[in-house]
């Protein structure tokens, strides 16, 4: 077996699920480093003990990263080869490895990537949304200011967006996908990927809705959404406000009027409103509340 080199960290996939989807090199690697930086040293055990790896681990995770640090880039500095691994996947998407990454770079400490499973890729591939442009976000805030901020900022992407999402949070992101990106909107919703029970339901953001309505949500969800269309309207700031009178004139409220029209033309329904506030209320009874 080819040893690793010493003073180099290693950035190893593991599986996301199914354990058969490690690699002949993750394994090699995994087995010869001096010591494996393991987001979870339980979870990452059982699967050092699968593949009779009897490699040392240590912790490394968010809320020890400060301290973990210096003790990682001090070992690779005297030599030591580490691997670098979170509980699935490939270290660095939604974990702190980009830190101890970033700290490498700056002592001059080599990084070598051992490519593996990524849920990110792994859903989109298999989603049927284009894949020829995309854009992964993660997971999105919580909730508050900085929530409403991020979707703001995605109302007008055009090109395929992945989430992460979890299943106590997921009804409450779809409705707030459908107040973004309106209900029409195709998504996919990956379910347990590479997983017993791993699923991908397509349809509506509004069909989704229904959908975990009647059913409880389980298990970790990548979420893949369809960008805007390319086919919606580019209208003058003239052609928007006359737009807008049309649609306030029947009744409805700013807001309203605003996001409707975002269903049908290049710019953000907030982008939209911010016009619509210059226009007079046709409809002294329509609420202008979202």
């Amino acid at each position: 077996m080819q040893a690793a080199e010493t003073g180099i960290l290693y950035v190893v996939g593991t599986p996301i699920g199914n354990l058969e989807d490690i690699t002949f090199r993750a394994v090699r690697i995994l087995q010869s480093v001096d010591l494996i930086a393991a987001e979870d040293t339980r979870h990452t055990g059982k699967l050092l003990q699968h593949f009779q790896i009897a490699t040392p681990q240590l912790s490394y995770h968010e809320h020890n990263r400060h301290s973990r640090v210096p003790e990682l880039v001090q070992k690779l500095s005297e030599g030591k080869a580490i691997a670098l691994v979170t509980d699935a996947g490939m270290p660095g998407i939604s974990d702190p490895g980009y830190e101890l990454v970033k700290a490498c770079i700056a002592a001059n400490i080599s990084i070598v990537p051992i490519p593996g499973a990524s849920a990110v890729i792994t859903a989109l591939c298999a989603a049927g949304l284009p894949t020829d442009r995309f854009v992964f976000e993660g997971f999105l805030p919580a909730k508050g200011k900085e929530r409403q901020q991020r979707q703001a900022a995605l109302e007008t992407e055009s090109r395929t967006m992945i989430f992460y999402e979890s299943p106590h949070r997921l009804r409450q992101t779809l409705q707030d996908f459908a107040n973004c990106f309106g209900q029409d909107r195709q998504i996919v919703l990956a379910r347990e990927l590479t997983k017993l029970y791993e699923e991908f339901w397509r349809g509506s953001i509004a069909d989704a809705i229904a959908h975990y309505n009647q059913r409880e949500p389980q298990g970790e969800y990548t979420l893949v959404v369809a960008g805007v269309p390319p086919s919606k309207l580019h209208l003058t700031e003239a052609e928007i406000k006359a737009e807008l009178q049309k649609i306030m004139a029947q009744g409805i409220s700013r807001s309203q009027a605003s996001r409707q029209l975002a269903k049908e033309i290049s710019l953000s329904r907030s982008q939209i409103y911010q016009i619509a506030l210059a226009l007079p209320n046709l409809s002294p009874s329509a609420d202008d509340s979202d």
